[in-house]
């Protein structure tokens, strides 16, 4: 259903040195950079799916509320490493590793980038 994902930032060389990690956890790579954006995906990915950038009216990035990214994870360990990797470079916590009520095989994972922007990594796998 979704082409791509887009999230804000007020500071493209910040959000590069957290997401580059982050998103590195589950399989992800930065493969397009610019003076404006950044652009993520899988290796076996036609286009990038996730992008960091800086907004096109030229104003403040600013969160939505509400509004969050859940990315796919492989398995469980993927999930846990995605959220330390988060913390370790600057995300805070909005939730730690776990299965969530959703249904008995939600297994994610919540956290904020340094600008605001809510993110998920989730495996519904059985363990």
């Amino acid at each position: 259903m979704l082409l791509y994902v887009t999230v804000g930032t007020n500071n493209l060389d910040r959000a590069i040195e957290f997401y580059d990690p982050v998103l590195r956890t589950l399989g992800y790579e930065r493969l397009f950079t610019n003076h404006d954006e950044a652009g993520y995906a899988s290796q076996r990915d036609i286009r990038c799916r996730f992008w960091v950038v800086y907004p096109f009216d030229k104003q403040e990035a600013s969160v939505g509320n509400g509004s969050m990214t859940a990315l796919l994870a492989p398995d469980r360990p993927a999930v846990r490493a995605f959220h330390a990797a988060a913390l370790l470079y600057g995300g805070t916590d909005e939730g730690p590793p776990g299965i969530r009520p959703f249904h008995e095989n939600f297994y994610g994972s919540y956290v904020r980038d340094p600008d605001g922007n809510k993110l998920s990594a989730v495996c519904e796998a059985p363990e």
